[in-house]
C-alpha cells in the first residue's frame, strides 16, 4: 500500500536534514536550511493565488486541488527533469517560469518521492561544504 505525505511528514523529514529550521516566507509555513548571512528556504507551503489560478487558466492546464507544497530545485534542467519524470505529482506555474522551483501535490504525493524532493531542494540550498558532507554520509552505493 502507498503511503501518501502529510504536513507533519512535510516536517518530519525537513526538519531530520542537517542544520534545518521550521519557519515562515511570505507569512507562510517554511523549512529553510542554516546559510550565512540568512537561511534559504528549500520548501514552504505555496497555495494558489487567484492570480496563479487565471494564468493557469489561460493556458488550459488543470488547477490542481488539495495541499501544494513549493520546492526548490537545483536550477532549471533539473526543474525541467522532475517535471517530466514526476509530473502526476509536481507541476509549475507561470509565476515560477524564472524561478527554479517545483509545487508539490501534496494530497498526491507518495511518502518516499517527497523524501527525494525535500532531500534533494534541501541540498540545492545547503551550503555546498554541508550538502557534500550530508550526500558522502548518505550515499547508497
Amino acid at each position: 500500500m502507498l503511503t501518501i505525505a502529510s504536513w507533519d511528514d512535510v516536517a518530519r523529514i525537513a526538519l531530520a536534514l542537517p542544520e534545518t529550521e521550521e519557519g515562515t516566507t511570505f507569512g507562510n509555513r517554511a523549512w529553510k536550511v542554516a546559510h550565512k548571512p540568512k537561511p534559504k528556504a528549500f520548501a514552504w507551503y505555496r497555495p494558489l493565488n487567484k492570480s496563479d489560478v487565471r494564468a493557469l487558466t489561460e493556458l488550459g492546464r488543470e488547477i490542481p486541488e488539495g495541499e501544494l507544497l513549493g520546492v526548490r530545485t537545483d536550477g532549471f534542467h533539473h526543474r525541467e527533469a522532475l517535471l517530466n519524470e514526476l509530473g502526476q505529482w509536481v507541476f509549475s506555474i507561470p509565476h515560477f517560469d524564472n524561478f527554479p522551483a517545483v509545487l508539490v501535490k501534496l494530497d498526491d504525493v507518495p511518502l518516499d518521492v517527497l523524501t527525494e524532493l525535500l532531500t534533494d531542494a534541501w541540498a540545492a540550498m545547503a551550503p555546498p561544504k554541508l550538502a557534500a558532507q550530508y550526500v558522502a554520509e548518505h550515499d547508497d552505493t
